[in-house]
């Protein structure tokens, strides 16, 4: 009888266990998913970028710095390998188009060009969809995290590798621009 008892406690346990696996597990594809999600989003941002470099690049020579750390950037984001490197090199990216656009305030004439009007438009609404496809993947990051965390869930997460991962965040420069007070000129 005890023989039984132990056997059917092991097997709860067992169960227990696979299941919590497997949950791991499909939040863990989940959460690569969302990153795909976001990747499709990237690769337009990315596809966009020279065209807006060469469209500006003709009214603002001089501002030549400016556009080669957003081109290097860029390059970054394309050839970064892992999510966490791709989440590095994205906010390296968002922080060089930040500094693009302040530049860009300095030609209004460029700012009327209808090519540019055009790119502003498009990289404006993949910064949309990449802020909304952001939110699903950290929606998606914080689940699995928090899986992984709790008890006694952890002891499963532990054993088989599972850790906690990199949220999809603005990153530090781009929350140092955030912070600051907007100025507005007349």
């Amino acid at each position: 009888m005890i023989l039984l008892v132990s056997l059917g406690i092991l097997l709860l346990l067992i169960l227990w266990a696979v299941s919590c696996y497997n949950r791991l597990v499909k939040l863990k594809n989940i959460r690569e998913n969302a990153f795909a999600d976001i990747d499709v989003q990237l690769k337009q941002r990315h596809d966009l970028i020279p065209q807006l470099v060469s469209t500006v690049k003709g009214y603002a020579a001089h501002e030549k710095e400016t556009l080669e750390r957003v081109i290097a950037a860029r390059n970054g984001a394309v050839n970064a390998g892992s999510i966490n490197d791709k989440i590095v090199a994205e906010n390296a990216l968002s922080s060089a188009l930040a500094g693009l656009k302040i530049t860009l305030e300095a030609y209004p004439d460029l700012k009327a060009n209808t090519n540019f009007l055009q790119l502003q438009e498009e990289i404006a609404d993949i910064e949309n969809k990449l802020a909304a496809v952001r939110r699903y993947f950290n929606s998606a990051t914080k689940e699995l995290n928090t899986a992984i965390e709790v008890f006694p869930a952890s002891i499963v997460a532990g054993m088989f590798g599972f850790r906690r991962e990199m949220m999809f965040d603005l990153g530090t420069a781009e929350r140092k621009t955030l912070e600051q007070t907007p100025q507005i000129n007349f």
